[in-house]
């Protein structure tokens, strides 16, 4: 693990896997603490004693001797380390819906003469949470797609249920308008929200100021991901089709985002090659593609997660 302080300008490394560094990490930070606050504490000393030294004409030299001493272990303490600035992901408090708002009957989708799947059905109940799993290729982003509505099926339909509202994240951030700017992109999101509220939304996604304007395409890969989610965030959804939420993020956005699925109370359709993410979301059952089995979950799925 390689640690850019942007504090101390330096680079620390660690020779070691994750829970391991932050263990590392936090001991480094309390050491520096510790140390900065023994040197002030000695340097308040020297400043004190030099003040009482100071008044007699006989020690006037040795009081600025000591003063200079306490200044330069001052100058020399690193700068008080601010702290990390971390996305704050939660999902939308989801909207009144029946029972069953989401419905597929006997998708088919093929592009020219390959047959991605076909027969595929699926009932997504309120709450309900499911992982679609199958190797690449065996359609799982297309049935997200044709889900959405982004796609239309060769076969089959797709029914919405009574009070569907949809979230769709999708893996290349194909929902985002690139040309549009930052503020655009969250404001065609959610229309009718307050424009405080937004601002926000989006300070709480690490987006302020001048990168407001900032055009999407011009984004890196984790914050596109960010303002992806922060678009799901502003609307109400009900049920949420989510195409590789984690990829492209800092280890501690996605701790952010896997949290974010074990508190959301709506219903989840969930890609992903990121076993973390399947056990946060706890899911009830597994689709299998491209035959389109379903079955319940159980932890035997999770080495076809990373296979997926």
């Amino acid at each position: 693990m390689w640690f850019l302080d942007a504090t101390r300008s330096e680079i620390d490394g660690y020779n070691m896997g994750w829970q391991r560094y932050l263990d590392a990490r936090a001991t480094d930070e309390k050491r520096r603490r510790r140390e900065r606050a023994n040197a002030e504490k000695k340097a308040a000393a020297l400043h004190l004693q030099a003040a009482k030294m100071g008044a007699k004409a006989t020690k006037a030299v040795a009081a600025k001797n000591m003063a200079r001493r306490a200044d330069t272990l001052l100058a020399n303490l690193e700068p008080t380390r601010q702290n990390d600035k971390v996305a704050k992901i939660r999902f939308p408090e989801p909207a009144a819906c029946g029972r069953t708002p989401l419905t597929a009957e006997g998708l088919a989708k093929s592009y020219g003469s390959l047959e991605v799947f076909a027969g595929v059905d699926l009932a997504v109940d309120r709450g309900s949470r499911v992982v679609v799993l199958g190797l690449n290729g065996a359609g799982k982003t297309t049935l997200l797609r044709l889900l959405a509505g982004e796609e239309e099926a060769d076969s089959g339909q797709v029914v919405p249920g009574h009070g569907l509202r949809l979230g769709y994240y999708a893996q290349e951030h194909d929902t985002l308008d690139l040309d549009a700017t930052v503020w655009e992109c969250v404001r065609h999101a959610a229309p009718d929200a307050p424009e405080q509220r937004l601002r926000t939304l989006l300070g709480a996604f690490l987006f302020s100021g001048d990168q407001l304007d900032q055009p999407a395409g011009t984004l890196s890969g984790g914050e596109k991901t960010r303002l992806a989610l922060a678009g799901l965030v502003s609307s109400a959804a009900n049920v949420l089709l989510l195409d590789e939420p984690t990829n492209n993020l800092d280890p501690v956005s996605r701790e952010q985002v896997l949290d974010a699925l074990r508190r959301y109370e709506g219903a989840v359709v969930l890609v992903t090659h990121d076993p973390g993410a399947a056990r946060a979301l706890n899911p009830e059952r597994v689709i299998l593609l491209p035959d389109g089995t379903e079955d319940h979950w159980s932890q035997e799925y999770l080495d076809l997660v990373t296979l997926a």
